[in-house]
C-alpha cells in the first residue's frame, strides 16, 4: 500500500508557503508600478494597478444569542434567537477611471436571503455603477437602498443596538433598482444635500410585474458642517465631537402600484395600492453624547388586499416615532436607550396592533463599528398597555459580536 504521508507533507507546506506570501502582501504599502497589481490593507483588503482598477474587498459578520420572554410577566423563555444574523461580502472601487466606481454587496445567512416572504433566496444585496462628475455631483444605476429614513440607510453594522427600531422594521423604505442622483451645495458653515431615486417600486431582484415606478426624493441639511468621519450615518458619538454637528432631513416618495406589503418588501398584495411616504429625522452629536430620532408615514386609499378564496393581505400603513439617546462613557464603551412606537391606521386595526418598544443597550467598541459587543435588553408592548399581565406583551435580550473588516 502506498503511503500519503509525503503528499499530506507536501500539501501543508505549500499551504504555509501561501499563507505567508499572503501575509507578506498584505502588510505591503501602495507602490506605483506598471507591471503588476497591488495588494494594500487599510480600509478592507485593496487590489490596485495604477489608475487603471480599484477593488476593495471587506467582509463582516454578525453572530447572536438572544430570547423573547413567554410574557410581560412570565420569564420563562419563549423562544431563543441563535445564529448568524448577518454574513457579508462586499466589492467597492473603480475601472478603467476614479470616475466610473462601483459597489456590490453579497449576503450568505439564511436570514439575509429574505426566505421568509418568498421561496427564492437572494444573495444580491445591493449591485450599482455611479459616475461621479465632480466632488459635489454623482449619479448612479442599479440596486441599492432608496435615500428613505436614517436609520434605514445606516449600515447594519453601524447600528447601537442589535436591530434596527420597530418603525424602520413596519415602514421603512428598502432596497430597489433603479436611477439615482445625488447633489452637495457647500456653504461657507453650512451642507445641503439633495438626494432622488426613481426605482421599481418592488424591491431587491425583481422581475417584470406592472407599469408602476416610485419616486423618492431626500433633502438633508447640516447647518454647522460635516460630521468627523461621516457621522452622520453611524450611530453614536465615537468621535467625540469637539462642535455640536447636526443633521435635518426629510423625505417623501410615492410608490405607484406596489405589490408588497411594505412596498419594497413583505409578502406579495393581492392587488396592486399606490403608497405614499413621509419622513422626517434629525441627528445631533456633541462630546460623546449622540440622540437622534425618525418619523415615518405611510398611507393608501384602501390597504386591505382580497384573493378569490377570500384570503387578505394588508398594507402596513400608519405611522412610527423611533427616539434615541446615548453617551459614551469612555472612548470604548456606550450606554444608549431607545423608546419606538407604531401606531396603525384605522383601516388595519382588526389586523395590526400599536407596539412599543424600550430598550436599554451598552457596546463595547473594539476597533470602532467593525468590532463590537452589544448587549440590549428591553420591553415591548402591544395596544398601549403596558402591564406585565397584557396579552402579547414580553421582555427580550440579545448579546451580538460584530466582526469585519
Amino acid at each position: 500500500m502506498t503511503s500519503t504521508k509525503p503528499n499530506t507533507l507536501k500539501n501543508i507546506f505549500f499551504l504555509g508557503l501561501g499563507l505567508l506570501l499572503f501575509v507578506n502582501s498584505a502588510h505591503a504599502q501602495y507602490v506605483e508600478s506598471d507591471e503588476r497589481a497591488i495588494l494594500s490593507v487599510d480600509e478592507g483588503i485593496n487590489f490596485s494597478k495604477d489608475s487603471l482598477f480599484l477593488m476593495n474587498l471587506r467582509f463582516r459578520m454578525q453572530n447572536r444569542a438572544g430570547f423573547n420572554t413567554i410574557s410581560g410577566d412570565d420569564l420563562g423563555v419563549d423562544k431563543f434567537e441563535m445564529r448568524v444574523r448577518r454574513l457579508r461580502l462586499r466589492f467597492d472601487g473603480f475601472v478603467m477611471n476614479p470616475k466610473f466606481q462601483y459597489y456590490i454587496q453579497l449576503a450568505f445567512s439564511h436570514s439575509d436571503l429574505n426566505l421568509e416572504d418568498q421561496d427564492k433566496a437572494q444573495l444580491v444585496r445591493d449591485a450599482i455603477l455611479y459616475y461621479t462628475f465632480n466632488d459635489n455631483f454623482y449619479i448612479g444605476f442599479g440596486q441599492s437602498k432608496l435615500p428613505g429614513n436614517r436609520q434605514r440607510v445606516n449600515s447594519s453594522g453601524n447600528l447601537q443596538f442589535a436591530d434596527r427600531s420597530i418603525v424602520n422594521s413596519m415602514l421603512t423604505l428598502d432596497r430597489d433598482f433603479g436611477f439615482f442622483g445625488y447633489y452637495t451645495f457647500r456653504m461657507p458653515q453650512s451642507i445641503l444635500m439633495l438626494k432622488g431615486a426613481v426605482s421599481t417600486g418592488d424591491g431587491r431582484n425583481a422581475s417584470a410585474i406592472n407599469n408602476g415606478l416610485a419616486y423618492t426624493g431626500r433633502a438633508e441639511f447640516l447647518p454647522f458642517g460635516a460630521f468627523k468621519n461621516s457621522g452622520d450615518y453611524s450611530e453614536g458619538d465615537l468621535e467625540f465631537e469637539e462642535t455640536p454637528k447636526l443633521s435635518v432631513g426629510a423625505a417623501f416618495s410615492k410608490n405607484f402600484k406596489a405589490t408588497k406589503t411594505g412596498g419594497q418588501t413583505g409578502k406579495e398584495l393581492y392587488g396592486a395600492r399606490d403608497l405614499t411616504s413621509v419622513i422626517f429625522d434629525a441627528i445631533i452629536k456633541y462630546r460623546g453624547w449622540a440622540a437622534s430620532s425618525e418619523y415615518i408615514r405611510r398611507n393608501t386609499d384602501d390597504p386591505v388586499t382580497t384573493n378569490g378564496l377570500g384570503d387578505t393581505r394588508y398594507v402596513v400603513t400608519g405611522y412610527g416615532i423611533n427616539t434615541q439617546l446615548s453617551k459614551m462613557l469612555s472612548r470604548k464603551t456606550e450606554l444608549a436607550v431607545r423608546y419606538a412606537f407604531v401606531n396603525p391606521e384605522e383601516e388595519i386595526e382588526m389586523v395590526q396592533d400599536r407596539t412599543d418598544e424600550a430598550l436599554v443597550g451598552v457596546t463595547r467598541y473594539l476597533n470602532g463599528h467593525r468590532i463590537k459587543l452589544q448587549g440590549n435588553i428591553g420591553y415591548r408592548w402591544l395596544e398601549g398597555h403596558q402591564s406585565l399581565d397584557h396579552p402579547g406583551n414580553s421582555w427580550t435580550g440579545m448579546l451580538q459580536v460584530e466582526f469585519g473588516i
